[in-house]
């Protein structure tokens, strides 16, 4: 019988000590992650504001996000991961005090803008540290490790963030900048700068990436292909928190309730997160992708029907379940399918499909519950999640091809053996041996029978943002 310890070691052990400064990082921004979760609260009963103007402000939020994901993606390659995480964090903590400070609406849009740029310009840089730290074999555990952490701060926070709001609604901001600094802090001091050096063409400035990144990038069909999927169930994800709440209200359910029902999610992932990698590990990543998809629409598509807590609650639970094997495995994709040298901006372009989700789910699923019902709209996201299900299923092998192909152009080449040819026999050697796949160190595992499988294999690779939030963005 495994023994817990067999079972902790198997999660947790043999991880960089790196990454679980990371991961400190990560859960103790997220224990602060307070402004988020009461800002439509403060703006409409603490400051005064109207619906829709407390709904400006958390938009300008989601475009200055979009702004940062791109512009924090270039700096990470270009600039490094520390000084561009440190100076996002630095610029975070100050916009978020001005924030909580602001008065006029101007000046609270104008925060919120300066916010969501800089918070999410810290996104790119973490994500590419964390494909730096971890090796290929481990990234599956490390995603998931930090996913668990993004959802069990994101939990206390909820918490948290009500308490202090009864005390003083500027409390909220100050701590969320204290988390924010002290993040940046143990990230500067112990993690330090993991961009490694790249091959310097000729006329390019030692540290640049390659010239034509950009161009790279949207000629990168396969990537652009992934990225496009994400935002697909970003859309159908990202209705729990706009839509949901809204039929909940329909069937005469209080928001205390909502917050209750919503609440499962952050308790299953809690719960059950760390046993995914286990679950999945060995298995087509594409098939996973493809389950995932399909659970998450079941589970939204079921909201149709729901009239009761109780049936909001187990649609709740259903689409969480695909959350939680979409997250890991995106993560890790994300991760094989990004060049060492443009590591941050596809980390940059991969956050941006989860702010734009996070700007049309809101007026897109609005838009189809007015002109076309409630009922619309959650069949509607369930006929997107077996879109996506099929489209992962044909372009899996494509991207797999994608992830050994970089995986090989940037692995060193290990001598077979210790003996020294000359060099004409070493020539006439290579030209003549069968070729076989090579891999070096950490990355070192047997040959698997499926070629688009998750298990470290080179075949397959190691088995996504939310957005990110590495992690899915959340």
């Amino acid at each position: 019988m495994r023994t817990v310890r067999g079972w902790f070691r198997d999660t947790a052990g043999g991880l960089p000590a790196r990454f679980w400064y990371l991961w400190t990082g990560t859960l103790i921004n997220r224990l602060g992650s307070f402004v988020l979760v009461f800002l439509a609260i403060y703006l409409t009963q603490e400051r005064g504001f109207s619906a829709s103007q407390a709904g400006l402000v958390i938009g300008l939020w989601g475009v200055g996000g979009a702004v940062g994901t791109t512009v924090g993606g270039t700096l990470t390659d270009r600039w490094g991961r520390r000084p561009t995480l440190f100076t996002a964090h630095l610029g975070a903590a100050a916009m978020m005090l001005t924030l909580g400070l602001a008065r006029d609406l101007w000046a609270v849009a104008l925060g919120a803008l300066l916010l969501g740029m800089f918070a999410e310009a810290a996104r790119p840089a973490f994500g590419a540290m964390m494909i730096d730290v971890v090796p290929a074999k481990d990234r599956l555990r490390a995603f998931s490790l930090n996913y668990w952490a993004i959802n069990l701060g994101f939990a206390c926070a909820a918490v948290l963030a009500g308490l202090a709001a009864q005390a003083d609604y500027l409390l909220l901001f100050v701590v969320d900048a204290a988390t924010m600094l002290v993040t940046a802090l143990i990230i500067f001091i112990k993690v330090g700068e993991t961009r490694t050096a790249v091959t310097v063409a000729p006329g390019q400035a030692k540290g640049e990436p390659p010239a034509g990144a950009l161009r790279t990038i949207l000629t990168d069909r396969v990537f652009l292909g992934f990225v496009a999927l994400n935002l697909l169930s970003a859309l159908v994800f990202l209705q729990h928190i706009s839509m949901l709440p809204i039929a909940m209200g329909d069937s005469g359910l209080t928001p205390a309730t909502y917050g209750s029902v919503i609440a499962l999610n952050g308790v299953l992932i809690v719960v059950g997160q760390l046993f995914v990698p286990r679950l999945i590990r060995g298995r087509s990543r594409s098939h996973v992708l493809a389950l995932a998809s399909v659970v998450m629409g079941v589970g939204f598509g079921l909201t149709a029907f729901a009239d009761a807590a109780w049936f909001y609650g187990i649609t709740v639970l259903i689409w969480t379940l695909g959350e939680m094997l979409n997250s890991p495995s995106n993560a890790t994709l994300i991760a094989e399918l990004s060049p060492a040298e443009l590591r941050g901006r596809y980390q940059g372009v991969f956050s941006l499909s989860w702010q734009v989700a996070g700007a049309v789910a809101p007026i897109l699923g609005g838009l189809v519950r007015e002109q076309a019902g409630n009922g619309a709209l959650w069949l509607g996201c369930a006929a997107i999640g077996a879109v996506t299900a099929v489209a992962h299923l044909v372009s899996g092998p494509a991207r797999e091809r994608r992830a050994v192909a970089l995986r090989a152009a940037t692995e060193p080449v290990v001598p077979v053996t210790a003996t020294r040819t000359p060099a004409p026999e070493a020539a006439e050697a290579a030209a003549t041996a069968p070729a076989l796949p090579v891999r070096s160190g950490a990355d070192a595992a047997p040959p698997a029978a499926d070629s688009d499988g998750v298990d470290g294999s080179a075949a397959g690779g190691p088995g996504r943002p939310r957005s990110t939030e590495s992690a899915g963005a959340r």
